[in-house]
């Protein structure tokens, strides 16, 4: 939809392409696909919040950032999910324009908040690995709380300046994003006017959000293996190991296609659309769906309490 002012046109509301360049018969088995991930993904990280919130043994700091974790991934899957199945289902691919900002906002918010999240994850095993008698003087459940609360709060306020940016350039030409969900470099590269410090702003913060942290486990783990090499107790340190590899496998599936995305869009060889929203969408969706899985499977806790769960339904 848009209005003419002055011979051009202002654009009210943008269409959600996709999968650029996907055909038309692959449109149903996507859009199902995309369907049962999002219904897992809810039904499992619901799970693991529930019980975390109503289980006691598992009022512990580690599952207190798991559950704010979990709360992440659902709250992103929902705002962008059911958009754009209903674009395949329905043909409902319009959004107005401040509906796109808003979900924009909340993409590279959430986005960001996994990132800290697995960060505090990080260092919380730091501590209970290489400093095991002082862990609970360093690290208690009101401090995780206390840092979690910051990071909804302080990260908020730093996406709701580019959104609020994003917002404010002028948008009168094409309105097709060819995305399965509004975000700053597919937004901004539809602007009429300069959108470089837009674009700009939003990959260094990107790149704050992602480096740092990242930055942080590496140095946390590299601590840990050398801590785990040095130990004599290697039945122990081999348990550790093993505990460690849980949240490896979230940080691995989280990291490795981010960087490969940022490092690609700052190199002269660029990436087509098509295959950057495939990468995009696995490294979006997939930890959300396969996080609660690897903590359900790996972590003894709240696997025993599933199972005492499905013994009262399943007698």
């Amino acid at each position: 939809m848009v209005n003419i002012v002055t011979n051009q046109s202002v654009v009210f509301e943008f269409i959600l392409i996709g999968f650029p360049g996907l055909q038309e018969k692959f449109h149903v088995p996507v859009s199902i696909s995309m369907f049962l991930i999002y219904v897992l993904s809810l039904f499992a990280n619901s799970t693991v919040i529930t019980l975390i919130i109503l289980k006691r043994s598992l009022h512990q700091p580690m599952y207190i950032v798991i559950a704010n974790l979990s709360l992440s991934d659902l709250l992103f899957d929902t705002i962008t999910l059911p958009k754009i199945i209903c674009k395949y289902w329905f043909g409902a691919d319009s959004i107005t324009f401040y509906a796109c900002v808003l979900q924009l906002f909340f993409v590279h918010y959430l986005g960001s908040l996994d990132s800290l999240f697995l960060m505090l994850m990080a260092i919380d095993r730091y501590v209970a690995i290489c400093k095991p008698l002082r862990y609970h003087s360093i690290i208690s459940n009101q401090l995780v709380i206390l840092i979690c609360f910051l990071f909804w709060l302080l990260d908020s306020s730093q996406v709701m300046v580019i959104a609020i940016l994003a917002s404010k350039i002028f948008y009168c030409g094409p309105n097709k994003i060819k995305n399965v969900f509004c975000s700053n470099v597919y937004l901004s590269s539809l602007a009429c006017g300069d959108h470089s410090f837009v674009t700009k702003l939003g990959l260094i913060f990107a790149l704050v959000v992602l480096l740092i942290p990242l930055a942080i486990i590496i140095l946390s783990y590299i601590l840990i293996i050398r801590m785990i090499h040095l130990s004599d107790n290697n039945g122990k340190w081999q348990k550790a190991f093993y505990t460690c590899s849980t949240h490896l496998v979230i940080i691995g599936l989280y990291y490795i296609p981010r960087v490969f995305i940022y490092i690609t869009s700052l190199s002269p060889v660029s990436i087509s659309s098509e295959v950057s929203v495939v990468i995009l969408c696995l490294y979006t969706y997939i930890p959300h769906l396969a996080s609660p899985i690897v903590y359900c499977l790996r972590t003894r806790d709240i696997r025993h309490l599933l199972g005492q769960a499905f013994q009262k339904i399943f007698p």
